[in-house]
């Protein structure tokens, strides 16, 4: 039983399921879904599309190289059945995977570390600009004061006193 791989999403696709595209030069493309199928038609980088596994590589969200990814290599030279030898290719598979998966939760969790410095980081820096901003606020409501205290002083003596009359406005 051979398991293939998307040729744009890169999951498993198993015998029977899925579907296939033959080029003109034989080259033979599968997918997992229409999905794939359909951004493959209309010539999208897996690369820029993010539910990819080639954008999660290249993004470095996910492990690109590992020394467990040569045993997921193809290999088409046929070996006549063997108990023993099914038997240890078994046990092997499974030690690999387990390898594998501590290696990806080492990964993501240094990758979550990095994350969490980084937005601490961001965190301090919003906090320290809204104390600065605490601190320029009532500078500035003073100025407002002031400013508006000169105003209404010089308004007052702009009427002209004694004449019995006023301009016609009341400023103040």
């Amino acid at each position: 039983m051979r398991i293939e791989k998307c040729y744009f999403c890169s999951t498993s696709v198993y015998p029977g399921h899925g579907s296939a595209f033959v080029r003109n030069d034989a080259k033979v493309f599968r997918f997992c879904t229409s999905k794939c199928h359909k951004n493959f038609k209309m010539k999208r980088n897996p690369r820029k599309v993010r539910w990819t596994k080639a954008f999660r590589k290249a993004a470095g969200k996910e492990m690109t190289v590992d020394s467990t990814f040569e045993f997921e290599k193809r290999r088409n030279i046929p070996v006549r059945y063997d108990r023993n030898l099914m038997e240890t290719t078994i046990k092997a598979m499974k030690r690999v995977a387990e390898i594998r998966k501590k290696r990806e939760h080492m990964f993501w969790k240094h990758r979550m570390s990095a994350a969490r410095e980084k937005h601490r980081t961001a965190r301090a820096k919003k906090q320290l600009a809204r104390e600065s901003i605490k601190l320029v606020q009532p500078m500035a409501s003073e100025e407002k004061e002031k400013v508006r205290e000169k105003i209404s002083v010089s308004k007052r003596s702009a009427l002209v006193e004694g004449s019995g009359r006023s301009m016609g406005m009341d400023l103040d």
